[in-house]
C-alpha cells in the first residue's frame, strides 16, 4: 500500500482531482490563461510541453510516491491548475507540497488558501504526518509571500540547490510547518476563507 492513495478532496471554491492523462488539454488551457510558462522561476508547461509535463507527473506518481492534483474551480467547473504531494518521505511522516500554479483568473482568489487547507488537512489529520514542507525560488516573491500567509515558518535557503533549464542557478527557500503548528494554521485558513474570497488568497 502507498503512503498516499489516490483521493479526491472537494471544498466550496475548488475540487482537487488525481491528475490523469484525460486532464491534458484542461492543463493546456489554464497555463495560456496567462501564458504562465513565460515566468522563468517556474514549471508551467508551455503548450507544446504539457503532454512531457504531465508524463513526468505521472512518472513521479509511479515510482516515487508523489500524488499531483488538477485543481478544478467548483463554480465555472474549469481545470485552473495544478498541485502535488511529492518529496515523500514515508518512513519518517513527511512530504512536501508544491508544483502548484493556478491560471490567471483563479489567482488572488479563495481557490489556493482553499486547496491548501484541504491538502494540509489529509497531511495531518489522515495520513498522520509530523511536517510539510514547502519550497520555493528565491525570485519568486509572490510565491514566498503566499506560504508564509499560510503560516508557515521559514526554514533556511539552500544556496546552489539547483540548475534551471536556462542554466542559471537556483537558490531554494524552504518553509515548513509541523503537527504542533497545525491547529492554529487550521484556525488561521479557515479565518482566511470566512472573509470576503478577494482576501483569501
Amino acid at each position: 500500500m502507498r503512503f498516499i492513495e489516490p483521493v479526491l478532496l472537494r471544498g466550496e471554491h475548488a475540487t482537487l482531482e488525481p491528475l490523469a492523462r484525460e486532464h491534458r488539454a484542461a492543463i493546456e488551457a489554464a497555463a495560456a490563461d496567462g501564458a504562465l510558462w513565460e515566468l522563468w522561476y517556474t514549471s508551467v508547461p508551455a503548450p507544446d510541453r504539457t503532454s512531457t509535463w504531465l508524463d513526468a507527473a505521472l512518472d513521479m506518481r509511479e515510482r516515487l510516491g508523489a500524488m499531483p492534483f488538477a485543481v478544478r474551480a467548483n463554480a465555472s467547473g474549469e481545470v485552473v491548475g495544478s498541485t502535488r504531494y511529492f518529496n515523500v518521505d514515508a518512513a519518517n511522516r513527511r512530504l512536501e507540497i508544491g508544483h502548484t500554479w493556478y491560471a490567471r483568473s483563479a489567482q488572488r482568489t479563495a481557490i489556493n488558501t482553499e486547496c491548501k487547507l484541504m491538502l494540509l488537512t489529509h497531511a495531518f489529520e489522515k495520513l498522520g504526518c509530523i511536517a510539510v514542507e514547502f519550497r520555493t525560488h528565491w525570485f519568486n516573491f509572490r510565491s514566498r509571500e503566499a506560504i508564509l500567509r499560510l503560516g508557515a515558518k521559514q526554514d533556511g535557503v539552500l544556496r546552489n540547490h539547483q540548475l534551471m533549464p536556462d542554466g542559471s542557478r537556483r537558490d531554494t527557500v524552504v518553509f515548513s510547518i509541523v503537527d504542533g503548528d497545525w491547529p492554529a494554521v487550521r484556525r488561521h485558513l479557515q479565518f482566511q476563507l470566512a472573509r470576503p474570497r478577494s482576501t483569501a488568497a
